[in-house]
């Protein structure tokens, strides 16, 4: 269930960490949408948290590609509600699982754009506020 969601506002923060690849499709998609998943990539994961994205985006996304970007954006609650929250972890590592196929759908429930919040390359946790990219 989504006990971890407050029900008093219409609208959830969600977070994804990204690599340099997926960023550069954000972009060009003027900050509106998430890519494609790859085939090996049945489900989309955004996080419910910045401290998980952002440990997901420094030990996994530079180490992969040498930079990882943490991005926010909004969705309507009541969107959300058919996705129950995952915990693969500890208590701060909660995610939902949207199955790549509902990720068309999920992008046109987007509120806004996505925004980038913080930006981090190999060499040092880069900076920490990338907002005005």
């Amino acid at each position: 269930m989504m006990t971890q969601l407050a029900k008093d506002e219409e609208t959830q923060v969600l977070y994804r960490p990204v690599g340099p690849e997926e960023m550069a499709l954000i972009r060009q998609s003027g900050y509106r949408a998430f890519p494609p998943r790859l085939p090996e990539q049945p489900i989309f994961y955004p996080v419910l948290n910045e401290e998980y994205a952002t440990q997901i985006a420094c030990d996994w996304n530079v180490k992969a590609s040498g930079a990882g970007f943490v991005t926010r954006f909004r969705v309507p609650r009541d969107f959300l509600d058919r996705y129950e929250v995952q915990t693969v972890g500890g208590s701060v590592h909660q995610e939902l699982w949207i199955p790549a196929e509902e990720l068309p759908e999920f992008n046109e429930n987007l509120v806004g754009v996505i925004e980038v919040v913080a930006e981090f390359h190999s060499g040092g946790r880069g900076d920490e506020d990338a907002s005005g990219e």
